[in-house]
């Protein structure tokens, strides 16, 4: 029988772990791309709040209470479930223990919500009446679009148009909760009227759908901009889910050998292991494995370097593992991966050898996903696939070897919003689609001048 391990609205943590106090080298900062020197807080005033920006530059603290009234909110789903996959286990005939914690609980159906509330919250309390943003599948516009119904705030996505076409439901939730929805690119903006000059049947990306919202909240007084991935603020909010985890993995009496999750621009991936990375940054016998596509390889096949997080230049400079920001990705199902750089947290993490990485094609990945679903009644959305991926190659690397070790693993949302993924692998219609070298060698020959100087 699986086991279920909850906890009580009253183990709920009440403050966020912010990590780079305990990292054992410096973070190289966010630079402008004018001066060359580390960006300040009136830098960011006209896309975030006072409150976002504080977090956002903040290497001091290593933790940031949680507001109550999003605690509140957070109570509708949170603690999430951790569970440990016995019968998926078995399926695999591994010695191995797969424990999973399960984010497809919260309402939005993703771990992005954990997120969307705060930057929302936030934006009310500084009077914001607008939020604009980017998504590429979907599960970060819905969770924005939720969050902005809560708060009364009006809200604006632009979608990355593969993810428009392919992942209509997603589009029908921020409809239902009254976003306006813009597939991208767009006519709307100058960022997007470029991308269809030079190629009218462009599928996007969230690079771009970034840089569309971006254009449209600068200068705008009532409008700020949200982001679910890659800034240090968001990563910060979704350590609620490590922090749940690393209770309830003491309340089963065991410890993760091994922590995996996907990574797109690394928001779920952090959140699930940067609490368990806390005690051993310095002395690491946990591994922590980042999944991500082998058509969109920013960890695997990317450099190391700085380069704008949105494809048309206009946020500050990031240094992180990235494939180039004009890098458009291939048409993969796992549409939030489709992004050309990781999370300087993560990418940093990566570049000292805290954590590792892996890639695979989308046609094995959603096998390993649809074994998982036989096993435990979940279908989980093709980002989480990756995961369970590696999960699973590790746990037959356990029973060859004959080791008894513990893998906790992040599944980050469910997949019912994107079921036409498994409908088209079940046909035999989803191309494995590798590393795309020659795009990933011209897109890395463009990165901005700065990345060579250094700041």
């Amino acid at each position: 029988m699986d086991v279920k391990i909850t906890l009580d609205e009253k183990s709920m943590p009440g403050e966020w772990y912010n990590i780079i106090p305990d990292l054992p080298f410096d973070l190289p900062p966010a630079t402008s791309p004018r001066t060359g020197y580390p960006i300040g807080p009136h830098e960011l005033e006209d896309l975030f709040p006072t409150a976002l920006i504080e977090q956002e530059l903040d290497t001091k603290r290593r933790s940031a209470k949680i507001p109550d009234a999003v605690r509140d909110i957070y109570l509708l789903w949170r603690p999430t479930p951790l569970c440990r996959a016995v019968r998926f286990e078995k399926a695999l005939d591994t010695p191995a223990h797969i424990y999973f914690k399960y984010e497809g609980v919260s309402p939005s159906g993703s771990h992005e919500l954990n997120t969307a509330v705060v930057q929302t919250y936030y934006c009310k309390e500084a009077k914001v009446k607008r939020i604009v943003s980017g998504t590429a599948a979907g599960e970060w516009g819905i969770a924005l679009a939720m969050a902005c119904k809560f708060f009364g705030i009006k809200c604006k996505i632009y979608m990355a148009k593969a993810g428009y076409d392919q992942n209509p439901y997603g589009r029908i939730m921020m409809d239902l909760w009254g976003s306006e929805v813009v597939p991208s690119p767009s006519a709307q903006t100058k960022p997007g009227q470029k991308a269809l000059s030079e190629n009218p049947g462009s599928p996007g990306s969230l690079g771009l759908a970034i840089s569309e919202a971006v254009a449209e909240a600068a200068g705008d007084a009532d409008t700020k901009y949200s982001l679910g991935t890659v800034m240090n603020h968001v990563l910060l909010h979704q350590t609620v889910i490590g922090l749940e985890a690393r209770k309830q993995m003491a309340r089963a009496e065991a410890q993760p050998d091994m922590v995996v999750g996907c990574v797109g621009g690394g928001s779920n991936f952090a959140g699930l292991s940067f609490p368990f990375m806390q005690d051993q940054l310095k002395k690491t016998k946990t591994r922590f494995i980042a999944a991500e596509p082998e058509a969109v390889p920013s960890l695997t096949a990317g450099t190391y370097a700085y380069d704008y997080p949105d494809a048309d230049g206009l946020l500050p400079l990031l240094k992180m593992h990235t494939l180039g920001h004009d890098f458009v990705p291939a048409h993969i199902r796992a549409g939030a991966m489709r992004y050309h750089g990781m999370s300087p947290l993560v990418s940093a993490l990566y570049d000292n050898k805290v954590i590792e990485a892996v890639a695979y094609p989308q046609d094995a990945v959603l096998e390993a996903a649809i074994q998982f679903a036989h096993c435990e009644g979940i279908v989980p959305a093709p980002e989480s696939a990756y995961a369970l991926k590696a999960v699973a190659e590790q746990a037959l690397a356990c029973k060859d070897k004959k080791e008894k070790k513990t893998i906790l693993f992040a599944l980050h949302a469910h997949g019912y919003f994107d079921l036409s993924a498994y409908e088209s692998h079940m046909a035999g219609k989803l191309e494995a689609i590798g590393s795309p070298a020659e795009q990933i060698s011209s897109a890395l020959t463009r990165l901005p001048r700065l990345q060579a100087e250094g700041p």
